[in-house]
């Protein structure tokens, strides 16, 4: 199977996500493309009071990055990309996001520029809300973007990149 799984392959814009934590759950800089040159990048969208995310998004992302810790051609990341609610969809609540799943990869908190409009991610890479997976190439091409992830599917295909 090629690096491409899907055929509306298009350049990944820059995340443009000011507010991160790292694996260890340690404010951090803004992560970009760049800091992740070479790699296969999964992006994974949520918001802390989704259900869809909590029943089905997060444990997929949990499986992924279980079955593929110390596979370092693979980076994952999770953003919280608020578009509603954001007195609920907080900071504070996609810290918690990170403890409750033992998910130890870098969080993003995406609220806007102003912290009260809408989500960068959903704009520049036009998701349609929560959950969303995106999969990145190693050279920067969005392949994947959907809120549909069959994960073991999805799992095999990381495991075969090289």
């Amino acid at each position: 199977m090629s690096e491409s799984i899907d055929n509306s392959v298009f350049k990944a814009p820059e995340f443009q996500v000011k507010d991160w934590i790292d694996a260890q759950g340690n404010k951090t800089d803004a992560i970009t493309l760049a800091d992740l040159k070479g790699k296969f990048k999964v992006l994974y969208c949520f918001q802390s009071w989704c259900p869809g995310c909590h029943s089905k998004g997060l444990p997929d992302l949990k499986k992924m990055v279980d079955v593929l810790q110390g596979n370092d051609t693979v980076a994952f990341l999770a953003v919280q990309t608020v578009f509603e609610g954001f007195h609920a969809n907080t900071y504070d609540k996609m810290v918690e996001t990170q403890k409750q799943y033992d998910l130890h990869i870098p969080f993003g908190h995406d609220a806007g520029d102003d912290g009260q409009s809408r989500s960068n991610i959903m704009t520049h890479y036009q998701t349609g809300g929560t959950p969303w997976f995106i999969f990145i190439d190693k050279k920067d091409h969005v392949v994947f973007a959907d809120f549909h992830l069959n994960v073991d599917a999805a799992i095999e295909f990381l495991k075969g990149l090289k």
